[in-house]
């Protein structure tokens, strides 16, 4: 009866974590293709629906993260739908976040159209289209296709594996602690767990590598042999990592196998020899017999330093693998926040994973599991739990910005139900401690005086040459000391007591780490819809720009006109010098100064000098370095990096020596 209810509990066990997973797979097929990057457009040079009066040399687009890019990332089409790139696209220097194409000389007039496709730091792609003008807007035949940025087969099969890595990563190191650290007595229902995990991860890092090509490209599943796209993920960052990975997963095999010992300790159905018992006479009763060695369990070892530190850089490196190819390599503070991964990570596998093997080991040990065991593994997650709250409240605060984001994004919204969700683990993991601290104290050894009948009996059971000398029992007093034993009298505290109350507390104990699992999985599925949402600071950015884009497209200034007088107190030596400055926003723009003469008509001037410094900032004077265009003085490279009231001054020099400066107050915007 009791193999048939222990069946009965796995197969329910099985059945519900079966239905979360199931769950989970929905989620990521009903996910939003747009919702699953987390790098978005900042800025465009030229800006989207923005008329220019000449044509730009390049194309530029900033996001807000550092991106991956291919030699056609941007295609700037003209009205004609021809391609218009004088050059591949490429990264401006020193900025990973920033890219750029150039353009030929002989631009037509009218709209051309930019479609773009990027793969942003934490391996998403992304793409999107805008259009500009020059001269004025036009028609055009530019077609831009509507598909999703990733093709839909493909992104759900490497969702699926994607996240199978993490379950799997973190039941490989989880379970592997679990037996090295806790040191259950039989490791038998655990060594399956350990395998699953290890070939699941191997199964789905190769699956990866494969379906990375397609993924980048939109591409469906028929071109997950595509030589070209296997050759661009091996030469990518992700495809780096995937190939570390393997290569650690080999490491790991031989430090498992090294560690073969620790993996087979023997439970009861490997029992050891036992030694023969001495004979017993036949006036010894049977129970005083000297007890074999076949029930008893193993005691375990504790693992070498070498071990764990073999083991621990093993871990550390698997961890490192996700870091160096997600969202922790780009943005800011880097280093902290690809140790922050890492720690997270390790700490939630350490933590799910040795849930996965605790109840395991409660459910299907023929050994109940030693309160000694558990109270290792309570204080083992109560480590990992203060490492993930740590790091979570870090990347929370990296993810967010600003506390406005917590209730304005779809990000922190989410990331408030995950931190109720992390609430209600930890209440099911304070039961679980409470359990723990009595399983312990149940199991510690009694204090209580034996009574001297006992310890004869005791004697004559162990020495068969001696005669047991009969001890006459003591003859009851009338009265009330003859009443039945209070609970806490040594009688009350025999044997058969404290089993079944060990066996309560067991029972107890495994409902509340099925608790702990349970909840644990609806964590794991919230943090896959988490890991899929744009980060709220990026969010917030992207709306600001597009709230600006849209002011701009609805008849917002796109250029900026100064007209400054000026008189150097020389006969004919005044007049006023007219400054165009477009688009008039953060970034370059292109610089037109006119000078016009006392008779109305365009001037020629020996110089004109141009500066801009914003004081609030400590920032400048940048010098715009105008050139002579035959007419009028200009620049196309005037990089103003804030948006804010700068002071422009303008110094127009009308002889050798008569020069004068003035000032005028002009607003760049974002």
């Amino acid at each position: 009866m009791g193999r048939v209810r222990r069946t009965h509990r796995a197969g329910a066990l099985v059945t519900l974590l079966g239905t979360l997973f199931l769950f989970q797979f929905l989620l990521l097929l009903g996910g939003a293709p747009s919702a699953s990057a987390h790098s978005a457009v900042r800025d465009t040079d030229p800006r989207e629906g923005s008329v220019l009066k000449t044509a730009p040399r390049e194309v530029t687009m900033t996001f807000t993260e550092s991106v991956g890019i291919t030699d056609d990332s941007l295609r700037v089409l003209s009205p004609e739908n021809r391609r218009v790139n004088a050059g591949d696209t490429e990264h401006v220097s020193g900025s990973s976040d920033k890219v750029r194409v150039r353009l030929r000389d002989d631009l037509p007039e009218g709209t051309f159209t930019v479609a773009w496709r990027v793969v942003s730091a934490d391996s998403h792609p992304i793409s999107g289209a805008f259009t500009f003008s020059i001269g004025e807007p036009s028609a055009t035949t530019a077609a831009i296709s509507a598909e999703p940025a990733v093709n839909p087969a493909s992104g759900a099969l490497y969702d699926i594996a994607r996240y199978a890595a993490y379950a799997a990563v973190a039941l490989l190191i989880g379970v592997t602690v679990f037996v090295l650290a806790c040191r259950p007595p039989s490791t038998q229902p655990l060594r399956g767990l350990v395998r699953a995990g290890w070939w699941t991860l191997l199964g789905t890092t190769v699956v990866l590598v494969f379906l990375r090509g397609p993924y980048e490209r939109g591409t469906g599943p028929s071109t997950l042999l595509d030589p070209e796209l296997i050759g661009n993920t091996l030469t990518s960052r992700p495809g780096w990592a995937l190939l570390a990975r393997l290569v650690l997963l080999a490491g790991v095999a031989v430090f498992l196998v090294r560690t073969e010992a620790a993996l087979r300790r023997p439970g009861p159905e490997e029992p050891a020899p036992a030694p023969a018992s001495p004979p017993t006479t036949a006036s010894a009763p049977a129970s005083a017999s000297a007890p074999t060695t076949a029930s008893a369990p193993v005691s375990a070892s504790r693992p070498t330093p070498a071990v764990l530190a073999v083991g621990g850089s093993l871990a550390l490196a698997l961890a490192g693998t996700w870091a160096v190819a997600e969202h922790a390599s780009a943005g800011i503070q880097v280093p902290l926040a690809m140790t922050s991964t890492v720690l997270h990570l390790l700490a939630m596998a350490v933590w799910l994973g040795g849930l996965g093997a605790l109840l395991t080991a409660l459910h299907r040990s023929e050994t109940p599991l030693p309160a000694a065991s558990v109270h290792r593994f309570s204080r083992l997650a109560f480590g990992s739990v203060t490492v993930l709250v740590l790091t979570g409240v870090y990347q929370s605060w990296r993810g967010l910005g600003s506390f406005d984001a917590v209730f304005d994004t779809s990000y922190g919204r989410i990331l408030v139900v995950k931190v109720c969700a992390v609430v209600l683990l930890l209440a099911a993991a304070a039961f679980s401690r409470r359990w723990t601290g009595r399983l312990t104290e149940m199991t510690r050894p009694s204090k209580t005086r034996v009574p001297e009948m006992a310890v004869s009996v005791s004697v004559a059971a162990s020495d068969p040459t001696s005669v047991p000398t009969p001890v006459p029992p003591p003859v009851p007093t009338p009265g009330p000391t003859t009443a039945a034993p209070s609970p806490s009298s040594p009688s009350s505290s025999s044997p058969s007591a404290a089993g079944a109350g060990g066996g309560a507390g067991h029972r107890a104990l495994r409902r509340s780490v099925l608790a702990e699992v349970v909840v644990g999985v609806a964590v794991l599925v919230i943090t896959t819809v988490l890991t899929g949402t744009q980060p709220g600071r990026a969010e917030l950015e992207t709306a600001a720009a597009a709230e600006s884009t849209a002011s701009a497209a609805a008849g917002g200034p796109t250029a900026s006109t100064t007209l400054i007088p000026f008189d150097v107190g020389t006969p004919g030596g005044h007049g006023k010098v007219q400054i165009v400055l477009e688009p008039g926003r953060v970034g370059e723009n292109t610089v037109e100064a006119v000078v016009i003469g006392p008779d109305g008509g365009i001037a020629t001037v020996p110089e004109i000098k141009l500066s801009f410094t914003l004081g609030a900032q400590k920032i400048g004077p940048i010098d715009a370095k105008l050139t002579d265009q035959g007419g009028y003085w200009g620049t196309r490279s005037l990089n103003l990096p804030l948006a804010g009231t700068w002071t422009m001054k303008v110094t127009v020099r009308t002889s050798d020596i008569d020069q004068v400066s003035e000032t005028r107050q002009v607003k760049i915007a974002r």
